[in-house]
């Protein structure tokens, strides 16, 4: 098994740092497919109160819970001070998607022990699963 399917079949919730409210962007398509598939995806972004009437958080220390997996949907510099908090915040998993990874934060995730994909499209990789099932 890949690493991406096993962490889309062993985790259940996703923080989605960097979701917007505009439906053409790819910030709301990931928060959307996620909840599709049965996922508990959080949204966070300073910017809204709320993203399609889910409560959206200011940061990831906001959160009401621990999310198992931190999903980046920003620029790469913006990304690699979210590693930090990743690390920081004992969540054990980063998903960078193309156009919000860079080197450094690849090293970065390596620096604090994290998991991390990157330059893989989560909607494409949810897409490609069944439907998750309720356990």
């Amino acid at each position: 098994m890949s690493l991406v399917t096993k962490i889309l079949r062993d985790n259940r919730t996703f923080a989605v740092v960097g979701v917007s409210q505009d439906p053409a962007k790819y910030g709301h398509e990931i928060f959307e497919t996620l909840l599709s598939k049965g996922y508990n995806a959080l949204a966070v972004n300073p910017k809204y109160e709320q993203v399609d009437g889910h409560p959206c958080y200011p940061s990831l220390e906001a959160l009401p819970e621990k999310p198992d997996v931190v999903v980046a949907v920003v620029p790469p510099a913006v990304t690699e001070t979210i590693v930090a908090t990743t690390a920081n915040l004992g969540v054990g998993t980063v998903w960078m998607p193309p156009g919000a990874w860079s080197e450094r934060a690849v090293e970065l995730c390596e620096q604090h022990g994290l998991t991390e994909i990157h330059d893989v499209c989560l909607v494409f990789a949810l897409r490609s699963l069944p439907d998750k099932q309720e356990t």
